[in-house]
């Protein structure tokens, strides 16, 4: 799990407001900063299959949310990709 600083700003800056937790962007940023943890974990850990589960959804989750951004408004999906370093 992210820590709560991490979290913190990940909202402040992808956040609509001070405190939105439930807006795509912030939910996109939020996924991806823990699909990046998971990524390192699974470096050390090559045979770690019951997590791997879990990261796929996590992957499935930001890949559903990120289509329903591109849908919804193109502009901020462009920007979120660029700002997350997203291969699309």
């Amino acid at each position: 799990m992210l820590e709560s600083e991490v979290k913190r700003e990940l909202i402040e800056k992808f956040g609509r407001h001070q405190e939105d937790t439930g807006s795509p962007e912030v939910q996109i940023a939020i996924l991806t900063k823990r699909i990046e943890a998971l990524t390192e974990h699974f470096k050390k850990h090559k045979k770690d299959f019951n997590s791997r589960r879990g990261f796929l959804k996590l992957i499935g989750r930001r890949r559903k949310l990120l289509r329903y951004l591109q849908q919804t408004d193109p502009e901020k999906y462009l920007k979120i990709i660029n700002e997350l370093n997203l291969r699309k």
